[in-house]
């Protein structure tokens, strides 16, 4: 009987023991590189949705325009294919919104589900209308999650061919990790203005300080984060012509949030400069990240000079690198 009860719990250990490898097996699944270009979406849905309502819906929501572009160009490049074709290889798009209609209205998260890294969003509902509500709802998530993954994926590639750089480092107590293409164009005491040349343009970010005081203050803050850009326009940042440098755009007002770079409150200030007495402009992003600790705002800056060309995924790439920062 003893002997029995052992034998009967050795079989119950190794079934055991096979179940736990299978679920071993699936959490560690050999899947490929995911692929595509950066910000560009991959839509799984059938023609006629995509073509009537629904479609529009997923339009107006994810190929709105970014903020802070001259031009308009879409937060996303939609790629829209039918269920059906979403097999082998196209299944390993880096990021994809599918919508099955017939199930319960809802949304669900998919990480690395064919792919890595992968993140899909599959949208639910009994119907058109479901499914627009919920992708009204839940627009600001989706944005939010899938521009998560490119930027991580984008700062992947940057990783690929760093510059080695102490300047910053030494300088501001500041590191960046930019790619090897970057040089820089101008070193003062308290300034640095880093270029990357591109077919007919240039890409820039600038790092520099200011006290805490000069962005908060009894004025509003836009109004002194405008007045800080151009007072370093008019001393660093020339223009082509005699008596030209960079601003602000006077037109439109830029767009101002709240967000964090290295865990430290930061103001994120987006739209366009323009050049005083001449006629060159561009997108621009400005960090002014809050460093209590030294009494000062780190300012990060990037802006795109490319006259005729799209510009949004060259901001990006500088929204990546900025982001990237460490403030000691």
């Amino acid at each position: 009987m003893k002997r029995s009860l052992i034998l009967l719990a050795s079989i119950f250990f190794l079934i055991s023991c096979k179940s736990d490898e299978k679920s071993s097996n699936r959490d560690d699944r050999i899947l490929s590189d995911s692929s595509g270009n950066i910000n560009q979406l991959t839509v799984v849905i059938e023609n006629n949705l995509w073509e009537g309502e629904v479609g529009e819906a997923i339009r107006e929501n994810l190929a709105a325009p970014v903020d802070g572009l001259p031009q308009e160009e879409p937060l996303f490049s939609l790629s829209q294919i039918p269920p059906e074709t979403f097999t082998g290889f196209v299944r390993n798009s880096r990021i994809f919104l599918k919508i099955e209609e017939g199930g319960n209205k809802g949304m669900d998260l998919f990480k690395d589900e064919f792919s890595r890294p992968q993140t899909g969003i599959v949208i639910q509902g009994k119907s058109s209308d479901e499914i627009i509500e919920v992708i009204n709802k839940q627009s600001d998530s989706i944005v939010k999650i899938l521009k998560k993954t490119e930027l991580t994926e984008k700062q992947r590639r940057i990783r690929k061919s760093l510059k080695k750089d102490d300047a910053l480092e030494e300088k501001f107590g500041v590191s960046l990790k930019f790619p090897t293409a970057y040089r820089y164009a101008k070193e003062e005491e308290n300034f640095s203005w880093i270029r990357k040349e591109i077919p007919k343009g240039s890409m820039e970010i600038l790092v520099y300080e200011v006290p805490m005081s000069q962005i908060e203050n009894d004025s509003s803050v836009i109004s002194n984060i405008i007045k800080m850009r151009d007072s370093i326009g008019e001393a660093q940042i020339p223009g082509r012509l005699e008596d030209s440098y960079m601003i602000t755009e006077k037109a439109y007002a830029p767009y101002l949030f709240e967000t964090k770079i290295d865990g430290k409150f930061a103001y994120e200030t987006r739209g366009t400069w323009e050049v005083q007495n001449d006629f060159m402009a561009g997108p621009f992003v400005n960090y002014a990240v809050k460093d209590e600790e030294n009494n000062r705002f780190i300012i990060l800056e990037g802006f795109v000079f490319s006259p005729s060309r799209s510009k949004r995924d060259n901001i990006f790439e500088l929204d990546a690198i900025l982001q990237s920062a460490k403030i000691d």
